[in-house]
C-alpha cells in the first residue's frame, strides 16, 4: 500500500508550504507544489498525483479552473478548488467543471482532511464503488486504513480470495489486506488482467506461472480452478 499523493497548486508559497505540511501531518504524501498552469501540468505528467488542490486565482493568464478542465479532459482524477473568494461569479465558474469538493480560505486541518475524503468518495461514485471505505479510481483500490485512504495498485495484486462478507487481497509483497465487499462486485471494476477462476478466487494473470487441469499457480501460490470457470480460463489464457 502507498500513501495518497496530493498536488497543491498555489502561487503564494507560504500558503502552499503550510498546506503541504498539513497534508503530510494528516498522513498523505504532498508533492512539490506548483505555482501556475505550466508547472501544474508538468507535475501531473511526472508525478501522477491521485488528487489535486487547486487555487482558483493564480498569477498568469490561466487559472485553477483551466487546470481543472485539463485534468477532467486529459487525466481524469479528482481535484478540490481552493479559494478565498466565495462570491457568486467565482462559485458559478467553479460549478462548470463540477469539482468533487472545494475549500474556502482560511480553513482548518480537519476541513482539509474532510474535503480530500469527500473528493475521493464523490469522484469514485461517478465510476462506481464498492462501499464508502473502499474506492476504485483508475488503476488502484483506495482502502480505508486507520481513518485514511491508502492506495493499492492493481499491478501489485496477486489474487483476491473470498472470505464470507469480506475479501482478502493478497499482494506480491505477501501482505494481506481485508476489505468488506464481494468478488462479484469487485470483478466488474478491475482491469482485464484479472479473471475469476473459482467462486472463491480472482487472479491477476500477470503473475500466472503455471496452469493444470485443476489448479493454477500465481507466483508460488497454488489456487484451485472451479469447473464452471475452466473453459473461460482457457479462452482468456489463449488471448493473453
Amino acid at each position: 500500500m502507498s500513501k495518497v499523493k496530493i498536488l497543491v497548486v498555489e502561487d503564494e508559497m507560504i500558503i502552499a508550504d503550510n498546506i503541504c505540511d498539513a497534508l503530510n501531518d494528516l498522513g498523505y504524501e504532498a508533492l512539490e507544489p506548483a505555482i501556475n498552469y505550466t508547472e501544474a501540468i508538468e507535475r501531473i505528467e511526472e508525478e501522477k498525483p491521485d488528487i489535486a488542490i487547486l487555487d482558483i486565482q493564480l498569477s498568469g493568464k490561466k487559472t485553477g479552473i483551466d487546470i481543472a478542465k485539463k485534468i477532467r479532459d486529459s487525466y481524469n482524477f479528482p481535484f478540490i478548488f481552493l479559494t478565498s473568494n466565495s462570491d457568486t461569479f467565482t462559485v458559478n465558474q467553479a460549478k462548470e467543471v463540477m469539482p468533487p469538493a472545494y475549500l474556502v480560505k482560511p480553513f482548518s486541518k480537519d476541513e482539509l482532511y474532510t474535503s480530500i475524503e469527500i473528493a475521493l468518495h464523490n469522484f469514485s461514485k461517478k465510476i462506481g464503488e464498492m462501499n464508502s471505505d473502499n474506492l476504485i479510481i483508475k488503476d488502484s483500490i483506495f482502502v480505508k486504513d486507520k481513518g485514511f485512504y491508502s492506495k493499492v495498485h492493481f499491478e501489485d495484486i496477486l489474487y483476491l480470495k473470498s472470505a464470507h462478507v469480506y475479501i482478502e487481497i493478497i499482494l506480491k509483497s505477501q501482505q494481506k489486506i481485508v476489505v468488506r465487499t464481494s468478488l462479484n462486485d469487485i470483478i466488474q471494476k478491475l482491469n482485464d488482467s484479472f479473471i475469476r477462476i473459482h467462486r472463491g478466487y480472482i487472479i491477476n494473470t500477470k503473475f500466472l506461472s503455471q496452469i493444470t487441469q485443476t489448479s493454477v499457480k500465481v507466483l508460488n501460490d497454488e489456487i484451485p480452478i472451479g469447473k464452471k470457470y475452466k473453459d473461460d480460463i482457457i479462452k482468456r489464457i489463449n488471448l493473453i
